[in-house]
């Protein structure tokens, strides 16, 4: 689709081999970043009444990141209710296939000792709570039943009377269900706590998470708190200071958010044809049916449209030639994040061959390794998240994607300001990449910086924005 614009990368690549490599890549470009430091593990408890109203229940929907989003979410809400929380279990879903329960994934007893000054959590109901027909005596709570993003007061309203009622509740769903704003701050802190403090991986997945970012640095470096807090002990144990004089240990993780289901709900086209319209449009109908039927009732919005409005997924070669206009090398070190790729190895040879140095979980762990692994999505994108997180820079191409919003929150809370990450205005790049008839290299260069630079600015979160994806806030993050 951009056959010129990928002849003045190509070329350009050649040239930056000859040049010593522009170290600022790999740096945040504010001094500001540094100055926030994490704070919610303060020792600060939330004083609850001694007596509780009931006890919340709650089944989380979706992938590893969307049910995260759940938990705290409802470690938060059970504290606003001064209720008792029953461990979360996890949905399996036809799209994930992935019957991964919450101890599968997460330190069990980490997680309700570390908030036990906060809120109660047991891992299972009172024996005469457990017979109630919990759907029956009106307890069952839909996110059909949940506003989108409630206010407290309408979770107070709608939810405590069944608690004091019935002793029970049981949230089927609650990814999105509770507001960033206005939120009182101890319940802010709270959920806070749970996502940066209170959720670490088990010791199988951070051992194989370990072997990752190893594998990919090629040697020993030296180590962030942030992947102290992802490995833990399975911290690599052979630094020495013979490493140290090395020249330094960097990779990029970039998470390509290009899969068939992502390709398919967006309604854009990719330069594929008929064929990629036939295709794209029989998984729609078997996976989307609800944007089948809205689209054959509604005015549609053309492709082009939509690619100007910056609504359709980055593509592999866009991804290229963003990465080449900010100046990073051919050899540069790349772990790809996600899932299969839409198009395969053929829709992924333009990125390749731009940049060889392109590795995935899969390749860097060896068949027995991935093997405990396998058929468990939500597992396997737990190791993304890890390698995403201890990258010296992270790229995202879809900044609505969870894995993407939370590693970026993470590496914010954790990075001391010196992890960067590169997410795109896609609206403005589309305007630029329009111009791929007329545009010089240089004048695309300067174009794709400044975008990129924009969206690197250190603010405080905005009003209602997500506090997982922007911890920079007074009950996350304080000024130094």
């Amino acid at each position: 689709m951009y056959e010129r614009l990928l002849n003045f990368a190509s070329h350009a690549l050649m040239e930056d081999d000859l040049k010593h490599e522009d170290l600022s890549i790999w740096k945040e470009p504010f001094d500001k970043a540094s100055a926030w430091k994490p704070c919610a593990d303060q020792k600060n408890p939330i004083k609850a009444k001694t007596e509780r109203t009931g006890f919340i229940m709650v089944s989380a929907n979706g992938g590893l990141n969307q049910q995260r989003v759940a938990v705290c979410n409802a470690v938060a809400v059970t504290s606003l209710l001064n209720a008792t929380l029953v461990l979360p279990r996890f949905l399996y879903s036809t799209v994930w296939k992935d019957g991964s329960q919450f101890e599968d994934i997460y330190q069990e007893e980490y997680f309700i000792n570390s908030l036990r000054e906060d809120v109660t959590i047991v891992k299972e109901l009172p024996s005469h709570l457990q017979l109630i027909d919990i759907e029956a005596v009106g307890s069952l709570i839909t996110d059909m039943d949940i506003e989108k993003e409630s206010k407290p007061f309408q979770l107070v309203e709608k939810i405590l009377p069944l608690l004091l009622k019935n002793q029970v509740v049981h949230f089927l769903g609650f990814g999105n269900r509770l507001a960033f704003d206005p939120l009182p701050p101890n319940i802010q802190r709270l959920r806070c706590k749970c996502n940066f403090h209170a959720l670490k991986f088990v010791p199988k997945i951070q051992m194989a998470g370990s072997l990752l970012v190893k594998r990919i640095r090629q040697y020993s470096a030296r180590w962030s708190s942030l992947d102290e807090h992802l490995l833990e002990e399975f911290l690599p144990n052979d630094y020495s200071e013979r490493d140290s004089l090395e020249r330094p240990s960097r990779y990029l993780a970039l998470h390509l958010r290009f899969e068939v289901d992502m390709v398919a709900y967006s309604l854009c086209e990719f330069g594929g044809g008929e064929h990629e319209k036939t295709e794209l449009q029989s998984y729609r109908e078997i996976h989307f049916p609800a944007l089948v039927m809205r689209t054959k009732n509604a005015k549609s919005v053309s492709p082009a449209l939509l690619r100007k409005l910056g609504r359709c997924p980055l593509t592999p070669e866009e991804a290229a030639l963003l990465l080449s206009a900010l100046g990073f090398k051919r050899n540069t070190h790349i772990y790809l994040a996600g899932s299969h790729i839409y198009g395969g190895k053929s829709r992924m040879s333009v990125l390749t061959s731009l940049y060889p140095n392109i590795v995935t979980k899969e390749d860097l762990l060896t068949p027995a390794e991935m093997a405990p692994f396998r058929n468990f999505s939500s597992q396997l994108a737990a190791l993304d998240f890890i390698a995403c997180g201890a990258a010296d820079v992270f790229a995202i191409t879809d900044s609505g994607s969870q894995l993407s919003s939370l590693v970026s929150g993470y590496r914010i809370y954790y990075g001391s300001g010196q992890m960067p990450t590169l997410r795109p205005n896609k609206k403005r790049y589309a305007r630029i990449l329009s111009k791929n008839g007329s545009i010089g290299w240089s004048e695309f260069e300067e174009r794709v910086r400044n975008m990129i630079l924009e969206n690197q600015r250190v603010t405080a979160r905005p009003f209602g924005r997500s506090i997982y994806r922007q911890p920079r806030s007074p009950e996350c993050m304080s000024m130094a």
